[in-house]
């Protein structure tokens, strides 16, 4: 797969090396530091503080919110912000040269807003319409920017230096983040983290469960899973540039 170069992928670059330079500087690294994991002693105190957070309130909150909302109303809810998903996700696609998954995603988008109750009810879907959830962090690493370290961000979990720097992007694009009435606008924030949050409820019991070391656990299956489905797109014909890899 040819790499492609573009001054897009030259910003991209240069904000992960930037931010990869910058935290390393201030993270002491020994000889048994994980390659992957240079910054693990700074990623642990915040997996720590995000572990305290989601114990004390994330995971109440969620529990309460299963418990008492029926079915058909989460999966609403789940519908909704999967739709405004779909916008996004049409925009980034067509960042990184996919048209096909541009026009199906704002098709989506399109399709569920006006017949699916503003999103509520998935439509698309039962028409075939197929979705392709695609974010700027990804439009990065289309156009060549590296993975970089191993990154626990606060309240936000893992991901890495790059995922990092892209979702700031990803922030500024998100519709919800768009909406002019400040309280509606926080209260739909909210919900959607509850709702996410409540989608992981077994798998944190799971992982509970399983996991001697959390910490470890959580960022292997994160790497490893990143990049299988990097994998995955390259074998697909779909390459997301070198620095992906």
């Amino acid at each position: 797969m040819t790499h492609l170069h573009s001054p897009i992928g030259a910003v991209c670059k240069g904000a992960t090396l930037a931010l990869t330079f910058s935290l390393m500087a201030g993270c002491a690294t020994g000889p048994d530091a994980n390659p992957r994991d240079p910054l693990e002693p700074f990623n642990r105190g915040v997996y720590q503080f995000n572990d305290a957070v989601d114990t004390a309130v994330l995971k109440p909150v969620a529990t309460a919110y299963q418990k008492v909302t029926p079915s058909p109303v989460r999966t609403g809810v789940g519908n909704f912000f999967g739709n405004l998903g779909d916008l996004w996700s049409s925009v980034n696609a067509g960042l990184q040269l996919r048209p096909r998954e541009a026009t199906e995603n704002l098709m989506r988008f399109s399709v569920n807003t006006v017949f699916g109750l503003a999103g509520l009810l998935d439509i698309a879907s039962e028409m075939g319409i197929p979705r392709t959830r695609l974010d700027f962090r990804e439009t990065m690493g289309r156009w060549g920017a590296p993975s970089g370290p191993y990154l626990v961000l606060p309240l936000l979990g893992p991901s890495s230096v790059r995922d990092g720097t892209g979702l700031i992007v990803d922030v500024v694009g998100d519709p919800v983040t768009g909406v002019d009435h400040v309280p509606t606008r926080n209260s739909l924030m909210a919900l959607r983290v509850v709702d996410t949050r409540a989608g992981l409820l077994r798998a944190g019991t799971l992982l509970d469960d399983a996991a001697l070391d959390k910490y470890s656990f959580m960022r292997d299956f994160y790497l490893n899973r990143r990049q299988n489905q990097i994998e995955d797109l390259i074998d697909k014909g779909i390459g997301l540039g070198d620095g992906e890899q």
